[in-house]
């Protein structure tokens, strides 16, 4: 009987053990949430704001790819001439200016370009197991494509940029000719132009609007409308229109003949390329389609030929 309270008052304090120390736990659980919470509150009170952390950690961008680039625009000014410089930002304005393509970062690509085209040849020719000579010649030809690999992107964009304006300058100026011959002064009509027709030529005569704004004069600012282009009708167009501002001759007039001229070129223009059509089809004429065309006509008769003679 006294072993079984005994054992059953063990039992007991034995529970009632376990209830203490699961309740002192809880309120100690409840005690470290409620510090954490506290600590949360002050970090988040005298931490910074999530635009301030954005500045105060910088992108990788910023850390990395930024520095990066000025050393190679320092590297790459090493390399180049000195007029080098001058000699890119005629390129871009005939390019069109590119978002986010300046002299600097021409200039950087050239430098990355040729590493690249260095790094790659020489791995490739390594993989080959070319000789020295040829690991030489083939090294110093991709890295010199590599380099001048910027140069070539932007003298195609420049020549379809040409071909573009070249196709919508005329209807530019039939548009510029009725504005001046409504009645709108010579500034007023170029602003309706560069509003309701698009392409490089509105671009053009938006940058002409925005130089005479900032300052510029009439004739100054067609002047570097002509020496930033290679297009020979645009050229034509802005010395004529210089000519006209020096001598005091009417811009409706000048406009009306240059009008005349711009679709009398376009129309040789079509012409021309229309004649060429023959001369360049020739090559995949005789080097495409002849040779199917012969084995197919001559290529049965060929081959009754050949078992005629074998039976023989």
């Amino acid at each position: 009987m006294n072993e079984s309270i005994v054992l059953a008052l063990g039992v007991g304090l034995i529970f009632i053990a376990l209830v203490v120390a699961l309740v002192e736990i809880g309120s100690l659980t409840h005690e470290d949430e409620g510090v954490s919470r506290s600590i949360a509150a002050i970090e988040a009170f005298g931490a910074p704001s999530p635009g301030i952390r954005i500045e105060a950690e910088p992108s990788f961008n910023a850390r990395v790819l930024t520095p990066l680039m000025a050393r190679m625009v320092v590297l790459g000014r090493r390399l180049t001439p000195a007029d080098n410089a001058n000699r890119l930002r005629a390129k871009l304005d005939r390019a069109g200016n590119p978002p986010g393509w300046t002299v600097d970062r021409v200039v950087a690509m050239k430098v990355v370009g040729f590493g690249i085209g260095l790094v790659g040849s020489l791995i490739f020719t390594a993989v080959l197991g070319l000789g020295l000579m040829p690991r030489v010649v083939v090294t110093v030809a991709v890295s010199m494509i590599g380099y001048v690999g910027v140069n070539f992107w932007l003298y195609q964009r420049a020549y379809d940029r040409a071909e573009k304006m070249q196709k919508g300058l005329p209807d530019a100026l039939d548009l510029l000719t009725i504005s001046v011959e409504a009645g709108l002064g010579f500034d007023a009509a170029l602003s309706q132009v560069a509003r309701n027709t698009d392409g490089p030529v509105s671009e053009e005569f938006a940058r002409v609007l925005t130089e005479m704004q900032i300052g510029m004069g009439r004739s100054q600012a067609m002047r570097a409308l002509g020496e930033r282009t290679t297009l020979p009708e645009l050229r034509g167009f802005a010395n004529a229109m210089v000519q006209a501002d020096a001598f005091g001759i009417p811009v409706g007039q000048v406009l009306r003949v240059q009008s005349g001229e711009m679709r009398l070129k376009r129309r040789q223009h079509a012409e021309e390329k229309a004649n060429k059509v023959p001369v360049k089809i020739m090559v995949p004429l005789i080097f495409c389609i002849l040779p199917t065309l012969f084995i197919a006509v001559l290529g049965p008769a060929a081959i009754i030929l050949l078992k005629t003679f074998q039976g023989l």
